[in-house]
Parts: C-alpha cells; structure tokens; sequence
C-alpha cells in the first residue's frame, strides 16, 4: 500500500534490515577469494629493529607476508596529515600499529600465520598520561614534538572581567575514551581487476577521500580505484579514517587474487579511534543580577599516537566552549596532545560533547551560587536570534536556543510537580541542559558538495550522491525529497549512493551535513530537470508547454477534462539519444566572516533528564529522557526522532557506563565483555522528541542536521538531574556507583 504522507515513509532499506536480509559489504564472498590479517604491535611504545617473515611465509596456504618494503607509494595515511604508518618500519607508537599483513587460504591459517612473524622490539618509554607527554624529559613522538595542535580564542579583558564578579566557579572535568561500538566491525573485499585497477567494498563515509589516500599509499591513479562503500553498519566518526583498506589493497595486488578481511572485535577495539578522553578547566564569574562577566577555558585533548582529525576535533571544542551563551569577556585555549595511547578521532559529536558538558556544569554551579533557578540563570545569559556566533562569526539567523529552553522548561514544570521518589533508597531527581551545534566542517576547510538526477534510458529518475548509508538513513531523505521536489511515484525512482565509479562527489558522510547537501542539492536540481522533461515533452506530444506537469509515473496534461497522464517516464525515455541528466556543484553554506573553523548553520537541543539514585549501591538509573530540537523543517519524521533518540542513547552510555579503560598504553578493554553499552533495560522506555520546525521567514538554508544534536546535552543533563536527586555535583564521566558512594560519604562525615 503506498504511504501517502512522504515525511513519515518507513525507509527504503528498513525492512531488510530488520529481518536480516541486507548483506553488507563484509558478507561479500569473491571466487578464489584469500582471507587478511594483520599484525599489530606488541608494544605501546618501541624501536623496530628487525622483522622476520621467513616462517610465515613458508606455511601452506600463505600466499603473501607483506611489510612496509612491500608499499609502492607513500608508507602514510591520515586525513589531514598523512602521518600514520600503513606499515611501520622503525617504530611503533600504540598497540593499534600494524607491522605486517598476511593473506591465507583461510582465516585461521591467516592467524596462525602472525604468530610465526617475529618482531625485534626495543621498548621505549610508555607516553600513556598528558602529563608525560608535555614533560620534556619523555621522548618526542613525532618531530614536531607532543603536541599537535594548539589553538584558542579571545575577546575583551577577562581579568578585568574576573575582577569586577560577584561570585566565581572553577572546575575541572574529566571525560572519557568512548567506543564507536558499530555493530559490523571495520572489513570488506578488495578485489584486483583484469584491467589492472582495483574495487574496494568497504565500509568508509568518505569513498572519494579513501580513493586519494589510496592512490597516494599504492602509487595508483585515483581513477584506477573504485570505492563502493555502501551500506555499512554503522560508523558513527569511526570509519571516517582508512582502517584495513590499506592493506586489503595491498595483498590483492601482491597475489592478484580478492582479499576479504574482516576485523574482529577485540582487533577492532585495538585498532579503531575512539572518541577523544579530554580534561577541560573552566574559570566562569557573574555579576550580582547573573549575568555572566567571563569565562575562560583550558582544554587538553589526549589524540593518541597520530593526528586523524585531531586538529579538528579540537578547533570545534574551541568554538564551543561558550556555546549558545552570550558572554564579554572569553578567552579559551586548546592543545591536542600526542600520547601512546589508542588514536582519538573523529566521533558523534566532533568534540561538542566534551566541552558543552563542561560548560553546562559552570551554568548549574553558578546558578546555585547565586540561588537562581538553573533556567532563568541560562536565560539571562541566551544568545539571541541577531547575535554573532561563539567565535563572533555572523551565523544563520536563528532564535533555536531561546525556542528549545522554553520547551524544556515547560517539560521540567511539569515533571517536578507529577514525580515524586518511590523509596527512601531510591531518590528522584530531574535536571535539564541546552546546547548548540554547528554543522558541516567550518570556514576554511574543503566542504564541496553536489548531486545529480537523470532520466536514464530505461524510464527511472536516477538520484545520485556520493554519501554513504552508515545507518543514519540518507536514502529516506534523498527518496522522500524526490517525491516532494519532483513529484514522482517511489516505483518511478533509483536511488544510487556509495561508488565513486558511479555518482558525483558529495563530500564526506559527517557533520551533520547529509540531510542540509540533499535538500540543497535538490532546490539547485528540480527546476531544470523539470523543464528539460517538459521541453522533451513537447517534441514528442506537441502538447503546449504550460499544459504539461511532471508528475507520477510520467508527464501529465492539464485538460479541459481534467488532468490526466499523457506519457509515462520509459516512453518519455525511449525517446532520448542519451541520458537527461542535470547536476550541481556548490559548497556547504559558511559564514562570511573568514575566522578559521567558524560554523554558518546550527542546531540546538534542549534536554531533560529524570534519573533515580540508589543511595544504597551507587547505581545511577536513567528514567526520563526528552529533547526539544530546532533544526529547521523535518524530512523524514521517522529519521529524525530516530537519530535523536538514538543519539540520546549513546550518551547515556557515555554519560553512566562507557569508558575504553587504558594502563600503560594498553587497552585493559578488550571486547565487549568488559565494555558496557546500554541495552534497552538501560533506558527509558518511552523517549520523547519535540521537534521545533520554525525558521525566519526569509532563511535560505532549509533543514539543519541532527545526526549528532540528540548527544551532546544528554550528559550534562544527567548530571544535573543527580544533583537535584542527591546533592551531588559531578565533574568526571561515566559516572561510576563508587564515585556516588564516596561522595554521599563523604557529605556524612562533613554534616
């Protein structure tokens, strides 16, 4: 039966999904196909003296021991700074380094075989702390030194700003590594063609961008690599970055037969980013009336062993240390920091999470110290729709923060007077915390997008875009797009995404620019396909132009008796010498002022937490969990409460469980047996979304993302809530039931 409602249609891909019948790309299998593995350092820290492959080589069933003297091209990857060893020569600096790779007739025969590889290791000295990584008497891990990247923003006179408070809060917080967690692992088959070029099916949320590091590594042309990268389950930042591809690649060509590896868990865990452990000290004073005179910030960020996105991740911190507050005097300073510790990269929230957690903490701490209710305190303090970004960019026009405090307010009221605790054991308390998110990548980075649709010779509307479906649900939006912008049927439709053989370069799948590069790429689209359908219309029906619609099934003409179809899109199609095709090409929207890493377009979320505390265990229970969201119009309503209660889902993980424990440079966490992530008993059973939809009347730029609002304000909020619930401030995630036991002890020997 056909969904009639467009911006709530069941996504194109949900049903296979849900029963198990869509095959990702690690369930691909190739004739003749070998199986990878690849060997990873013993050691967090360590000098390389020699590699011994000979054994390895000479078992039955191996066909190929590759090390860097097997890289044609460059030994490096790294979407920023190619600094990442594919292979390491001469020294390895976290556990996730790989050594060597093996290619095998079997996967156990591909395992045994890195047994037999023998390493000479000279340990060196462990740089698991930042402590020791700014300590000059600790070796350089790179010869730029320990830190990556260093960066801040000023305005106005803090110190003078300080001297004038009233009242004045400082505090450190401490947040942790947090796993991705995707359900499909990092994997694929690389397939090397007759031709001589290459197929890599992996999962990846840049094809275009692994093609160009994959080209570097393998002394390639782009053109000669193909990436099909979709679908893939889940990502979440995770897969931004090259993980087996490299190697994939390189035993294909080496035995010129396909290479399937798939990674397991306790392998993914070793190998893949996470997301960045920070400790952030936050400086804020008020005046008498509680208006905010100064903030001033200190973010250290522990990025691991090489760079990814590391810069990145840090600049957006930067930007949203002050987040949707407006305050005078600011000055806000951020390293990102090398260590032995596992790589942190690129993850939901882009560093959001961290600093609005913080930030949020100063807003409750200060409320208290001038005996205001938390959300009057924020509302004296609000951004308003005219005012200048955090780092005094122009931005969007937008009232979103104002919009979702409001909404959360009403929700608070409410609950304080219907919710009362069950137990004397068992203590209710609800708090509340907003934010803002800026999205795409920021004034001065590469942030292209673009789209095409044709009429192909076989009668579909080809919709092509080079993003990839991750789970998040690109294809929902691109299809329920298509019925509104172009009025067709879904039958009349082929979606194409994920192969760089085969659609235009999109930009990368993140920052929550998907939905906003479709929706845009569809307003630049719709009305030239439409006329050049139209004009072909008319030479073969002879039918005058302005008596002919596009719409279901074909072209339609308004008669006196009606309206009624007069050519379907494959007779239309049959016509045609060659494709009608029409494509675009434009930048995410930016913001005019050029200050590095500034954001255009936000998000905004409003959250309220209710949680109930065992006093008697220290266990933290989350009961309640609601989101009011400006984000502009909603595409797909289903896709959007989906990504925000499954956003507010990962942060209750990383908010009350989820930590990827390191000591000495080792993962202490090594599978999922010891890494605890929600389950469905750990959250609420109902999750509501209010969805603010408003926008001013003359905003060009239509829907904002919200792949990662629905996370950034959920730990704040907790935290808030197990305050009101026990009197207990908290500045150090998860927050663990030891650390609630010894503070409430802690309160009965001070009472």
């Amino acid at each position: 039966m056909e969904q009639t409602d467009t911006r709530n249609r069941i996504r194109p891909d949900g049903k296979a999904k849900v029963t198990g019948r869509l095959t990702y790309l690690t369930d691909l299998k190739m004739p003749g196909m070998l199986y990878g593995k690849i060997l990873r350092s013993a050691h967090a820290h360590a000098k390389i003296h020699a590699i011994h492959t000979e054994k390895a080589s000479q078992i039955p069933g191996v066909h190929a021991v590759l090390t860097y003297k097997d890289v044609p091209g460059l030994n490096g990857f790294g979407i920023i700074m190619p600094d990442q060893p594919v292979l390491c020569r001469d020294r390895v600096r976290y556990v996730g380094d790989a050594i060597a790779c093996v290619a095998a007739e079997t996967k156990e025969i591909a395992a045994y075989a890195l047994t037999c590889i023998e390493v000479d290791y000279e340990p060196l000295p462990v740089i698991d702390t930042l402590e020791k990584a700014l300590d000059s008497s600790y070796p350089a891990l790179h010869p730029s030194g320990n830190i990556l990247h260093e960066t801040g923003h000023t305005r106005g006179n803090v110190e003078e700003a300080f001297s004038k408070a009233v009242h004045m809060v400082e505090q450190t917080y401490e947040l942790p590594r947090q796993l991705h967690g995707y359900m499909e692992t990092e994997g694929g088959v690389i397939v090397p063609e007759d031709n001589g070029e290459l197929t890599v099916y992996v999962g990846t949320q840049h094809g275009f961008k692994d093609q160009f590091q994959l080209s570097r590594i393998l002394n390639m042309p782009q053109s000669a690599i193909r990436i099909v990268s979709s679908p893939m389950g889940g990502s979440f930042g995770g897969k931004d970055e090259l993980n087996i591809q490299p190697y994939g690649a390189l035993l294909a060509l080496a035995t010129k037969k396909p290479i399937h590896i798939h990674q397991t868990r306790q392998e993914s865990i070793r190998s893949s980013i996470k997301r960045h452990p920070m400790i952030i000290t936050m400086k804020t004073a008020v005046d008498k009336d509680g208006k905010i005179l100064a903030h001033e910030t200190m973010i250290k960020a522990d990025t691991g062993a090489y760079s990814t996105l590391g810069p990145a991740v840090l600049d957006f911190s930067v930007e949203h240390a002050t987040g949707p507050y407006v305050i005078p005097a600011v000055k806000t300073k951020g390293y990102s920091i090398f260590t032995n510790n596992g790589v942190a990269g690129e993850f939901r929230g882009f560093g959001g999470n961290q600093v609005t957690f913080a930030l949020e903490g100063q807003m409750d701490r200060l409320a208290q110290k001038l005996k205001m209710d938390p959300i009057d305190f924020r509302k004296r303090n609000l951004r308003k729709a005219h005012d200048l970004g955090p780092l005094g960019q122009r931005i969007a026009e937008t009232d979103g923060a104002a919009q979702v405090l409001k909404a959360i307010h009403q929700l608070h009221q409410d609950q304080q007077i219907t919710t009362k605790s069950p137990t004397s054991y068992l203590v209710r308390g609800f708090g509340t915390a907003i934010t803002m998110h800026g999205g795409g990548l920021g004034y001065g980075r590469l942030d292209p997008a673009g789209g095409r649709i044709s009429l192909k010779r076989n009668g579909k509307i080809e919709l092509a875009f080079g993003f990839e479906e991750a789970g998040q649900g690109i294809l929902a939006v691109i299809e329920t797009l298509a019925l509104e912008e172009i009025g067709c049927h879904v039958d009349d439709l082929s979606i194409v995404i994920g192969d760089t053989a085969h659609v235009p370069s999109s930009g990368s799948t993140t920052a929550s620019r998907g939905t906003s590069m479709v929706w845009h790429a569809f307003q630049k689209l719709k009305q030239p396909f439409k006329e050049k359908l139209i004009s072909c219309a008319v030479l073969k029906t002879g039918i005058d132009k302005t008596m002919l619609t596009v719409g279901k099934q074909g072209m339609w003409v308004n008669g006196k008796d009606g309206r009624r179809l007069i050519l379907s899109y494959s007779e239309l199609a049959a016509e045609l010498k060659e494709d009608l095709v029409i494509d675009t090409r434009f930048d995410f929207p930016t913001t005019p002022d050029p200050i590095d890493s500034g954001h255009f377009l936000y998000s905004y979320s409003g959250v309220l937490a209710g949680v109930e505390v065992n006093v008697l265990t220290g266990k933290v229970k989350l009961i309640q969990l609601e989101q009011a969201v400006a984000a502009g119009p909603i595409v797909n309503r289903n896709g959007y409460i989906g990504q925000i209660e499954g956003g507010g889902s990962m942060a209750v993980g990383y908010t009350l469980m989820e930590e990827a424990l390191m000591q000495d440079g080792q993962y202490e966490t090594t599978n999922l047996d010891t890494y605890l992530m929600p389950g469905l008993s750990d959250l609420p059973f109902k999750m509501k979304t209010i969805p603010i939809e408003d926008l001013p009347e003359h905003d060009l730029y239509g829907p904002r993302g919200v792949g990662e609002i629905g996370t950034v304000g959920v730990a704040p909020a907790i935290a808030s809530a197990v305050y009101e619930a026990i009197g207990v401030r908290i500045h150090k995630l998860p927050i663990s039931p030891e650390f609630i036991l010894h503070s409430l002890q802690q309160r009965e020997v001070h009472t």
